[in-house]
């Protein structure tokens, strides 16, 4: 039997600009007047010829730019169009010529939604005329008809003016007609009140309007945050028994003090018990081993309920409230799959895969079998009710007061049913954030950023060498991607625990850290980070020893050799200097030792410049002359400057572009300087 074809959600239409006064015509649609000659081209940004909006925060100034040109020597204009999803008229800003036909304008987004904006570009009638009256004037010409053109431009404005315009221009018109002499008419015609009159009233025949493009406005979260991971069964203090949210709330006030903002729960649902497995991912785990959380569903329910060794619904909101008042927020796994005993197999068996014998696929990645789970089949026939009932999911915790979701394995799913997803959710919680979990191929991990996830996980944990950190950074924050791919770096998460931390001993942990937490504006770290964690399950797997994916694991977070205080460091330097909030800042500087990564961030006006230089090497010390670009510092022009460390809290006095530098990694791997002019 032939399975339908799963219908793809339609993304919203977006309209073409409307015109929004009375001389407005528009690319020549007003089939007595003449096609215009005005060209715009080469808009930046857009994201695939506009078939995905890009991304920017609230407060940021959204800057448009263009290729707008005519034949001849007319003067053009342009402005920048604008709106929220919500409004039905246009704002404009005022484009300026920047050099070489290109054109740039820019306008505050100033709310979390959609915007929408458009470049309408025209000859621009009266500055044509005013340019030639100036010059002509300027050569002592006689220009009493020039002044007779020039009324005539300033009586077709009148009906567009208000009362104080129009006085400005029924003034300018009576100088002309008022018989003084020609420098004194001109003068007034020239006077640039009238000028800014016009520019606010000039006709705009031969306007062309642009595609309609938009932008995605987040909160600053969506760009700036810092994640702890944490298994919440994993917080108590007895082996074999899972902690509750209570006793995972005692954890949460160490957690803020380490400067984190978002507590990302794995999942927190009911776990079947079917095929569960036991420790390392043994078949054959017994009702009192803790099973895998992501094998959800069982007779206490699915995804909105909750497992009951953690509590109950009203014990979730209180670990909320309790995170909120520390000054966090919670990010709860989104896991589209089920365990053969979640209520959705019995009731709609026709969301899975069934196969030829009857039984439902179980989730394999060859030769991993994962029997305790069955992933959801996007092609079912029922794709509106499978749609309806996952919304209802995320509408369900959203009531609870999630606003942050991490998504699993979304690459697996349906690329239509997350555009779809999101996008309605944000249509009703603009304020809720999606990070995409998906270690696959580049272009579909681009492809789910476009596609409306707000942070993206990112390739990170396996790029180590200088020239691997250096070609990947300058791709996420030099590129394209920098509109639409918000990365989140991880040194660690459950399923990767790579080579370099399993090796390279205690500095290894704070280089990854201090390169996760500097370089990128969004981080995280997985609990058991700060305790060094790095035993893996067998030579060559990025598993875990003991996963706790499979087991309940208490950890003493009180060890005196703990990489907490580290941490806190890092954070703090992170919160106290604003540049590190940014990610198109990033510039890397020359220092000669290919075991050396040198990096500055500066504030979005240029100032308070942070020089970063990390020892790549987790086993010797290494040491190399900087040759830093002072102009990117702001420091081009002065003496000697300050290059105080904030980790150590040790000053330095730097002398041009060359500064000697050395990093032990044992004693401590990382420089973060302020640089200040003495």
């Amino acid at each position: 039997m032939s399975r339908p074809s799963r219908p793809v959600p339609a993304s919203p239409p977006i309209p073409a600009p409307s015109p929004s006064s009375p001389w407005e015509t528009g690319n020549g649609a007003d089939p007595t007047t003449p096609p215009s000659s005005v060209i715009v081209e080469n808009i930046s940004p857009r994201l695939d010829c506009g078939r995905y909006p890009v991304k920017r925060e609230v407060g940021d100034r959204f800057v448009v730019s263009a290729d707008i040109f005519k034949d001849g020597h007319d003067k053009l204009a342009a402005v920048l169009r604008y709106r929220t999803r919500e409004e039905d008229g246009w704002r404009e800003a005022e484009m300026r010529y920047v050099d070489n036909d290109r054109w740039s304008g820019a306008f505050e987004l100033s709310e979390n939604t959609r915007y929408r904006y458009a470049i309408q570009a025209f000859p621009d009638a009266f500055a044509s005329w005013r340019d030639g009256l100036e010059k002509k004037h300027a050569a002592g010409q006689e220009v009493s008809l020039e002044l007779r053109e020039g009324k005539l431009i300033l009586e077709e404005a009148l009906p567009r003016a208000d009362a104080v315009d129009r006085a400005t221009l029924e003034a300018a018109i009576a100088a002309i007609d008022g018989g003084a002499d020609q420098g004194t008419t001109v003068a007034a015609v020239l006077d640039e009140a009238v000028a800014a009159a016009m520019r606010r009233r000039r006709s705009r025949v031969g306007a062309v309007d642009s595609p309609v493009l938009e932008v995605v406005v987040d909160r600053v979260r969506a760009r700036y945050a810092a994640w702890y991971s944490m298994f919440a069964r994993s917080a108590g203090t007895v082996l074999g028994r899972s902690a509750t949210f209570a006793e995972a709330a005692a954890r949460l006030p160490a957690i803020a003090a380490m400067g984190f903002d978002t507590v990302y729960l794995l999942p927190i649902h009911p776990i079947g018990t079917t095929f569960r497995k036991g420790p390392n991912n043994t078949l054959g785990g017994g009702p009192d081993d803790a099973g895998v959380p992501y094998a959800i569903g069982s007779p206490d329910g699915g995804h909105r309920a909750i497992e009951p060794g953690l509590g109950t619904l009203e014990d979730f909101r209180a670990f909320v409230q309790r995170t909120e008042e520390l000054g966090m927020e919670v990010a709860l796994d989104f896991a589209v799959n089920a365990s053969p005993d979640h209520p959705w197999v019995s009731e709609h068996q026709d969301w899975f895969t069934v196969r030829p014998d009857g039984t439902i696929q179980y989730a394999e990645n060859p030769p991993k079998k994962y029997q305790d789970i069955y992933p959801i089949d996007f092609d079912t026939s029922d794709i509106d009710g499978l749609q309806a009932e996952l919304k209802n999911v995320v509408d369900f915790w959203i009531g609870h007061g999630v606003r942050i979701f991490r998504v699993d394995n979304p690459h697996t799913k349906a690329l239509p049913f997350w555009e779809w997803l999101i996008d309605a959710i944000r249509a009703d919680h603009p304020d809720v954030l999606f990070l995409a979990e998906a270690f696959t191929r580049p272009r579909m991990m681009k492809t789910l950023a476009k596609l409306g996830f707000s942070q993206s996980y990112t390739y990170f944990a396996w790029r180590n060498t200088k020239s691997e950190l250096t070609d990947y950074l300058v791709e996420l924050s030099r590129t394209e991607m920098a509109d639409y791919y918000r990365p989140s770096f991880w040194p660690n998460t459950p399923d990767i625990l790579t080579e370099y931390l399993q090796t390279a001993g205690p500095p290894a942990f704070k280089i990854r850290l201090a390169l996760a937490a500097l370089l990128s504006p969004a981080y995280g770290i997985y609990s058991g980070y700060e305790l060094y964690e790095n035993a893996a399950v067998r030579p060559g797997s990025e598993e875990y020893l003991d996963s706790e994916k499979y087991a309940y694991r208490p950890r003493d977070y009180h060890r005196p050799d703990s990489l907490a205080p580290y941490i806190t460091r890092i954070n703090r330097i992170r919160s106290e200097h604003r540049a590190f909030r940014e990610l198109r800042n990033l510039w890397f500087h020359h220092i000669g030792n290919a075991q050396l990564l040198c990096f500055s961030k500066v504030e979005r006006d240029r100032t308070n410049p942070v020089l970063v230089i990390v020892n790549l090497d987790p086993h010797h010390p290494q040491a190399g002359l900087t040759w830093l670009d002072l102009w990117q510092l702001g420091l081009e022009h002065v003496g000697p400057f300050e290059a105080h460390d904030l980790v150590t809290d040790t000053t330095y006095i730097w002398h041009g572009a060359e500064n000697f530098v050395m990093l032990d990694p044992w004693v401590e791997p990382v420089h973060v300087f302020r640089l200040r002019a003495l």
